[in-house]
């Protein structure tokens, strides 16, 4: 090729987003990304899935334990009488976030970027959903009495509370995850029809092709799954905003200092997005690097995920010196000295740790050598993951256990039981998603081959 040919072919791709390898074609993105459901299972893989189920295995020995002996196994006490279990259901239900708004806002905005990551991150979303479920359901104590928060017809009249925050997440959780599923499950029609076609292994076939609803590539079906695709996703929009708005409800319904703030709506919204990117970086980058997944999530990728995670990031920091800020300016006695109790308490070390996770190191997302490099988005990330933690212990028990009255002050720590269930719910999600990446397309193979070279001068459809 002469130097004028290659001229000519640098100026066409000039300007073109490498969201993929240019040299990738629909066969090649097929074969890489079915190569890791057939492809030969590896040492980490197992080492994984059996770490995950460890900790799945503890978190059931602290299920089972709080079952035989009652909540009281957990560190509760008067002052505060949800700890752990709100503080995990707050985090999980934020990690979850990152999946919706991957798929169904940058989809609604024409976002090609989003493709190589949108499988994942719904599966992540659902994944995380499912953690969170099973702290609302076993704080009650009674969990085989958990139908009782759905409005069923009954004969005892027994109605749910509709006043009540818990009944709230029921319906804002069990909304989300049903919508999330859908969308989800919508997206990988096509993929499942090509993982049927591509197995040698009939009973394997059977079980894609029944998922695959009998997708054969026709114009109709084209046509039903992207009016379904786009419907679903313009369905999944508002619940990015309404979900994690209804769990800030829980908080700012009440009356405690600290809670009782307009500001936790879009607060816990943006901090629910930027724990979802965390989480996802945190997962994507190994499992990149593992199944060597280069051509299709490229330093563009890491770059859009570490601009989201600043922006994200910016909006919570501005919510912490809001909060400082109103709580000078308000003149309140007791909202100062809630602020001035996290910051300087007994639990102050938490705190400054929260601010240095999500405020201060996240700003490296300023630069783009950092903004590109693997090694420190997933620092970065690490960081973030822990400070949405600590964010959410400030808030609960930092709260709770010094309100207006000092007759009613007290400390709160959780116990060993506390911490097995978390673990056990960290065991459940890891489990999970090593199982989704042997037997699913871990990144959505229909959209990748639209937005590939030769996809696009065929129309998209392949």
């Amino acid at each position: 090729m002469s130097l004028l040919e290659v001229d000519v072919k640098n100026r066409a791709n000039l300007g073109k987003p490498d969201f993929i390898a240019q040299d990738e074609t629909p066969e090649s993105v097929t074969e890489s990304i079915s190569g890791v459901i057939y492809g030969k299972t590896y040492l980490w893989w197992i080492v994984g899935l059996a770490v995950g189920s460890s900790l799945l295995g503890i978190g059931g020995i602290g299920l089972f334990w709080l079952l035989a002996k009652g909540t009281g196994v957990w560190g509760l006490n008067m002052p505060v009488a949800w700890g752990f279990a709100i503080i995990n259901f707050v985090w999980w239900i934020g990690i979850g976030h990152a999946g919706t708004l991957i798929s169904a806002i940058l989809l609604l905005l024409n976002q090609q970027w989003r493709t190589s990551i949108n499988r994942f991150a719904e599966a992540m979303t659902l994944f995380a959903v499912a953690c969170a479920g099973l702290f609302p359901i076993f704080h009650t104590g009674r969990p085989w009495l958990a139908y009782w928060m759905l409005p069923y017809p009954n004969t005892m009249r027994v109605w749910p509370q509709f006043r009540s925050p818990l009944i709230w997440d029921v319906f804002a959780v069990s909304t989300y995850a049903t919508i999330s599923l859908v969308f989800w499950y919508v997206g990988l029609v096509p993929d499942l029809a090509t993982m049927r076609d591509k197995a040698k292994n009939m009973v394997v076939k059977r079980i894609y092709g029944l998922g695959a609803l009998g997708w054969r590539g026709a114009a109709d079906h084209w046509h039903n799954y992207e009016k379904a695709y786009l419907l679903l996703a313009g369905l999944s929009t508002p619940l990015v905003l309404s979900v994690h708005s209804v769990v800030s409800f829980d908080f700012a319904v009440a009356q405690l200092p600290g809670w009782h703030a307009t500001i936790f709506p879009p607060y816990f919204v943006a901090g629910a997005i930027y724990a979802g990117f965390a989480m996802v970086l945190t997962l994507m980058i190994p499992l990149r690097a593992l199944f060597n997944l280069h051509a299709y999530i490229t330093e563009r990728h890491l770059e859009n995920m570490g601009k989201v995670m600043l922006t994200t990031g910016l909006i919570v920091s501005y919510g912490y010196f809001t909060e400082i800020f109103m709580a000078w300016y308000s003149g309140n006695t007791f909202e100062r000295f809630m602020m001035y109790n996290r910051m300087f308490g007994p639990y102050l070390y938490g705190y400054w740790a929260l601010i240095l996770c999500n405020v201060l190191v996240p700003q490296l997302m300023w630069f783009k050598r950092f903004r590109t490099s693997a090694f420190w988005l997933f620092f970065v990330s690490q960081f973030v993951n822990v400070g949405m933690w600590l964010e959410r212990y400030v808030i609960v028990a930092m709260t709770l256990t010094r309100d207006f009255l000092v007759g009613s002050w007290g400390t709160y720590h959780g116990t060993i039981w506390d911490w097995a269930v978390y673990l056990g719910t960290i065991g459940l999600f890891l489990s999970l998603v090593f199982v989704f990446v042997r037997l699913l397309p871990a990144l959505s193979m229909t959209e990748l081959k639209m937005i590939s070279p030769e996809g696009k001068s065929a129309g998209g459809h392949h």
